[in-house]
């Protein structure tokens, strides 16, 4: 028996031994791939010597002879911090995610594939400006030179993520990759296609004063009398469209952002020197994007060149473009918010019963283009399949973004997207901007911009301010059918579009009377279709919030621009609260026997929002109270209605709610549950609401309301892809924090508004800017996790803490303030004969 024993202590030993050897090794070879600051590196494709200095923050400040040199080590300080982020983004856009990550990731490719987006990524390198043709060459040998030097130095694979999923070496970096990327970052911010899909298949089940009560639309926008969506069809049968789908189908097939309230927003506001206590310009930009860790931002300063060669700017960069997309130079800042423009139409063809490969044009039968399409799937059989293209673009064959579910028998969905073209200069347009010497020039570039379209706020050291709307509006019809509001049949002369429209006509402002502009996703123009902008826009609260904070002081200050950044008072709790609960508090005031169980709960929850001032204040239980009762309220009111649809409105609909309550329209019938044979009221719609909320809240958070804390519920999820979402690995490697804000907040942090985390924060200000022109140096920056997207390093999270408590770290030009505390300086020098 001892015998055994020993032999059994000897195996673990030695199994132990074998495992921290193991252990060792895979420590050593990971974190070799974190970066030396103070490396000396000789290079091929430099013109002279580029240093490279890493601040307190490790924020790259890159000081070059040429301005080429100056990308170059830009493309070269991304591949060291952040390459798997940067072979990840360009694997979406050329459609071969599932290359690694397996068959779940086919769906995407699928779409990117039949959208044919690295196509078109590729064959715009030509369209370029001389300028950006060589820009995107140089960081591209910046990127290649790093993969170079790991592979010469076995610099672990580069990340730690390539010991997961093997490679055979990584694929040069080429300019197309970074065009492909911007173009891939296009189509998550475009959600034009899912709202006009969304909206169709409501159609199909409401009438349609009950749809303009679920999906109304925002204030200012006239309102359009639109066909019913199925008359348009000329008496086809839906019969896919008809049948009970699941809310997670519909939701899955939506495309790379499932939600069109998710796509983008941003908040974005300045002011000129009339209005600021220095004097000079203010300006602060805070872009709203999905959360994840390495955050989507990475920031950077690069000086280099003299006279039209040269570039002085810093920002934050979207790694695998040689671009700083918020930011300043010497004379110039900028900031962006999504302009939520009408550049997508779903476009519903007729097929030939006589013959499926053709389509009906106005002109007759005509012939679908083909495409053979290759998908290799890791751990699968690769996917072949065939795409189709009709006169007005790619047909979403089968559920690619949800588009079969409104289709009928006998046609396909096409889209038209004015992002889908090889004439795309905005990559050109971007580059331009970063040199632009006054807010007019600045203006002038945004001309250049197909996609994605963008509110620019702009501020100047002469003082100008301004905001323009950038990008690629079509042309259509006066007499287009549906406005573009839901799909359109393809066979009509009059859903064609008549191009694009003239740049030299979107919306502009240059320094107003007012002293200020400010932007929040909101509405831009009344003016009407077809000279719009869009249908879709983010609801007012948070302008009015931004609005009336810069009205309510005559002068204003850098750090008055942070602190209203992180403001977190809701104007949409503000202003939907009173109508929900004004008969229950009523009622409360006259009960006078003291309440017990559900009675007292709803009583406590009463007593809180009463004395609540509508700040999402993750210390506090009232947003979470509020939250889950507007949650619970719109369920009561549209689950008998929408059924299996519901998931489509889940969360929180402030517009709806408004509606009902001031029976707009008759919209209070939606009180009344139809399964009912009683008729009931929207008070006790409310009232019972309220019970679901606390009863939910108790379960989940225990008995005492008052210890209650909204940033349990609202925890910023900074999710690692594609580990993030693999156990244990995901809690290792993601980032989370509690927040305070909400939906409606400048402080915004968007929710699912489903499923068992309904209200975890998913989409959020990842980087925060605020610029101050009498001293650009004193410019402040954030981004919501850290420079470096290698886990392992302390730069992987050390902003994330300052970023969830509202803080921000210095952004500086000057080399003297730099070179404090600063952590090391790369020299990059040109190699003999390169």
């Amino acid at each position: 028996m001892t015998l055994l024993l020993t032999w059994l202590l000897r195996i673990v030993g030695a199994l132990a031994a074998v495992g921290v050897l193991a252990l060792a090794l895979g420590w050593y070879l990971v974190e070799r791939s974190i970066p030396d600051f103070d490396a000396r590196l000789s290079l091929p494709g430099l013109a002279g010597e580029v240093r490279v200095i890493r601040d307190a923050n490790a924020v790259p400040h890159i000081r070059a002879e040429h301005a080429e040199d100056a990308f170059f080590a830009l493309g070269l300080v991304h591949a060291q911090d952040r390459l798997w982020q940067m072979e990840l983004n360009r694997r979406a856009a050329q459609g071969r995610l599932s290359t690694l990550l397996g068959p779940r990731t086919t769906g995407l490719d699928r779409l990117v594939k039949t959208l044919d987006l690295y196509g078109h990524a590729r064959r715009a390198v030509a369209h370029q400006s001389p300028e950006a043709q060589a820009a995107l060459e140089a960081y591209a040998e910046g990127v290649n030179a790093w993969i170079r030097t790991v592979s010469a130095e076995a610099l672990g694979r580069g990340a730690p993520e390539f010991f997961v999923f093997g490679t055979d070496g990584l694929a040069p970096w080429r300019p197309a990759d970074s065009i492909g990327i911007v173009k891939m970052m296009a189509l998550r911010l475009t959600g034009e296609a899912r709202s006009e899909i969304r909206r169709a298949r409501l159609a199909l089940e409401l009438p349609p004063e009950r749809l303009a009560d679920i999906l109304p639309d925002p204030p200012g926008g006239g309102g359009l009398t639109l066909p019913r969506y199925a008359d348009l069809f000329e008496g086809a049968r839906f019969s896919r469209a008809t049948r009970a789908e699941t809310t997670d189908r519909m939701l899955a097939t939506l495309g790379p952002a499932p939600m069109p309230e998710l796509a983008g927003a941003s908040n974005a506001w300045a002011v000129d020197g009339s209005r600021a206590t220095l004097g000079q310009p203010l300006l602060a930009s805070d872009p709203h994007l999905w959360l994840s860790a390495p955050s989507l931002w990475y920031l950077a300063d690069l000086q280099a060149g003299v006279g039209s060669d040269a570039i002085s700017v810093i920002g934050g960069t979207l790694p695998g473009t040689p671009l700083v997309l918020i930011g300043h130079n010497r004379r110039v800042g900028w900031g962006l918010t999504t302009v939520n423009a009408d550049d997508t139409d779903i476009i519903i063809e007729q097929l030939d019963p006589d013959d499926p490969t053709r389509y009906r044009t106005p002109d007759g039968w005509e012939a679908f283009r083909t495409r053979r399409l290759l998908i290799e799937r890791d751990g699968a059989d690769p996917l072949v399949t065939t795409a189709r293209y009709t006169r007005h673009g790619p047909v979403l064959d089968g559920d690619l973004m949800g588009a079969d579910a409104i289709t009928p028998d006998g046609h396909v969905a096409a889209l038209r997207w004015t992002a889908l073209t090889d004439e795309d200069k905005t990559v050109s347009a971007a580059l331009a901007l970063m040199r632009a010497g006054t807010v007019r020039e600045a203006i002038d570039t945004a001309k250049g911009v197909v996609a994605p379209a963008q509110n620019v706020v702009l501020a100047d050291v002469a003082g100008d301010i301004g905001m323009i709307v950038s990008g690629a509006l079509p042309q259509r019809r006066a007499d287009h059918p549906t406005a573009g509001r839901t799909p359109s049949p393809g066979w009509l002369e009059s859903t064609a579009w008549q191009g694009r429209r003239d740049p030299a006509r979107v919306p502009r402002v240059i320094s107003p009377r007012s002293g200020g502009v400010a932007n929040a996703n909101n509405r831009v123009t009344d003016a009407p279709f077809p000279n719009h902008i869009g249908h879709d826009f983010d609801l007012p609260y948070r302008l009015t919030r931004i609005e009336k904070e810069l009205t309510a002081r005559e002068f204003h200050t850098a750090d008055g621009f942070l602190a209203l950044q992180t403001d977190v008072v809701s104007e949409m709790a503000r202003a939907i609260l009173p109508l929900i609960a004004r008969d229950l508090w009523w009622r409360g005031r006259q009960e006078v026997e003291s309440p017990t169980g559900p009675e007292r709960r709803r009583a406590q929850a009463l007593a809180l929002l009463a004395d609540w001032n509508g700040a999402m204040d993750r210390h506090r239980p009232e947003p979470l109270i509020f939250a889950e009762w507007m949650r619970q309220l719109t369920r009561r009111l549209a689950a008998d209605e929408l059924g299996p649809l519901m998931g489509l409105m889940e969360g929180l609909r402030p517009l709806f709610i408004e509606r009902v309550f001031r029976d707009v329209e008759g919209a209070a019938v939606w009180c009344d549950v139809d399964k009912t044979p009683d008729t009931e009221t929207c008070a006790e719609m409310a009232e019972t609401a309220l019970d679901d909320a606390m009863a939910r809240l108790t379960r989940d958070y225990g008995t005492n309301v008052q210890g209650w804390r909204w940033g349990e519920a609202h925890v910023a999820d900074h999710r690692h892809q594609p580990l993030g979402h693999v156990f244990p690995l995901g809690g290792l490697l993601s980032i989370r924090q509690e927040t305070s804000g909400g939906f409606y907040t400048v402080m915004r942090g968007a929710m699912r508004g489903r499923g068992e985390r309904p209200f975890e924060n998913v989409h959020a200000s990842g980087l925060r800017m605020v610029l101050d022109f009498a001293d650009l140096d004193r410019s402040r920056m954030i981004i919501a996790t850290g420079q470096s997207g290698h886990p392992l390093s302390r730069h992987y999270d050390d902003q994330s803490i300052l970023w969830a408590r509202g803080d921000t770290i210095p952004m500086t030009m000057d080399d003297a303030e730099i070179r404090l505390g600063s952590l090391g300086e790369m020299v990059l020098t040109p190699s003999p004969g390169g």
